[in-house]
């Protein structure tokens, strides 16, 4: 007896990059994801940061030779008919550990199977498979078709972002960040020249706290004028890896559909984390002092279940501009403490 269909998709997925309290970095990737019954196949890997090997940023002759390899019109790149499907997001090298699965013709169908945690040439299904993952068995005439569609189409451009402020300095340093962590950036103080073409190159327009909402209104016009459509973000505080988090966040503009992050909500003393699937899930506090110094707290870093969880914060929080980033693979989100009736009082008793 054959075994029941899944059906087979493909959907826009992005690795959030960032730039950390360290001053070190991990790169933003926009790639495509693989879909099974509705689910994209990455929320089954709770605590994996990993992309698939359909990313906007690889070479068009690579991205084409990995769908041609899925579509098993060239030989499978490791023994035993294995295919990679996720890797290092930073290197993409077997060495740093990637998901594998063996892609096989069932007739007309597609099978895929025994998916495993790889590092080198071979695999040991009974210590680094995953159990309950698979096998699936696709429609040829459907996955044929969603991968043919990429094929014509590509994984997408990279994003790009408009910076506008009214101090260099700290749009040097967001603009040097966005473009280490794999996002476009350019710094403008009056678009109302721009080629409607150039316009429409945009994803995303930050303005920072100087912009006067004269100016902000007149950037907008220019961008409806060209039709260009691109989200707008109105910059927290001067603080850069909290800048990248709204701009990421602001790129997050995909139709509604199954995200891992579902809300965030912060408080002088703790941060309401909403998450859709189990995932790992990063949770970082920002503060101004009153003499405009950064103070950055890793408040949480683990794997959560469904459901909302509450998140300890420091409680400095309540002193200053307070800010609070969660983010996990595929999703960041951003939000302003609130300080509660508790924490300003601690925070006028000292």
């Amino acid at each position: 007896m054959s075994a029941p269909y899944a059906t087979f998709g493909l959907a826009p997925a992005m690795r959030a990059g960032a730039v950390l309290a360290d001053g070190d970095h991990q790169l933003h990737r926009d790639f495509v994801d693989f879909v099974v019954d509705g689910t994209p196949l990455l929320y089954r890997l709770a605590d994996l940061d990993a992309v698939s090997p359909l990313a906007a940023d690889v070479p068009p002759a690579i991205f084409t030779a990995q769908i041609r390899g899925l579509l098993l019109e060239t030989e499978a790149p490791l023994p035993e008919g294995r295919y990679l499907v996720y890797g290092c997001p930073e290197c993409a090298d077997l060495a740093c550990g990637a998901v594998t699965v063996v892609i096989e013709k069932d007739g007309d169908d597609f099978r895929w199977r025994d998916f495993a945690w790889q590092t080198g040439e071979r695999v040991d299904l009974e210590r680094d498979g995953y159990p309950g993952l698979g096998p699936f068995r696709f429609r040829g005439d459907a996955y044929r078709e969603a991968l043919g569609t990429l094929l014509e189409r590509g994984a997408g451009p990279r994003r790009r972002v408009l910076l506008i402020g009214a101090r260099a300095a700290v749009l040097g340093k967001l603009a040097a960040a966005l473009r280490t962590i794999g996002i476009g950036a350019d710094i403008a103080h009056d678009v109302s020249d721009v080629a409607a073409d150039e316009l429409h190159g945009y994803d995303a327009v930050a303005f920072g706290r100087g912009v006067d909402e004269r100016e902000r209104a007149a950037v907008r016009a220019s961008f409806a004028r060209a039709g260009a459509d691109p989200a707008y973000v109105e910059g927290l505080a001067p603080i850069t890896p909290l800048l990248v988090a709204q701009i990421q966040h602001a790129l997050e503009r995909r139709p509604a559909g199954p995200r891992r992050l579902t809300g965030l909500t912060a408080t002088g003393t703790e941060a309401l984390v909403e998450v859709a699937v189990t995932c790992r899930v990063r949770v970082t506090g920002y503060r101004l002092d009153r003499l405009s110094r950064t103070h950055t707290h890793e408040a949480f870093d683990g794997v959560l279940e469904p459901g909302r969880h509450r998140i300890a914060l420091d409680p400095k929080a309540a002193r200053g501009a307070s800010f609070a980033v969660a983010r996990t693979t595929g999703s960041v989100l951003v939000t302003t403490v609130t300080p509660d009736a508790d924490a300003m009082d601690a925070g006028r008793s000292r």
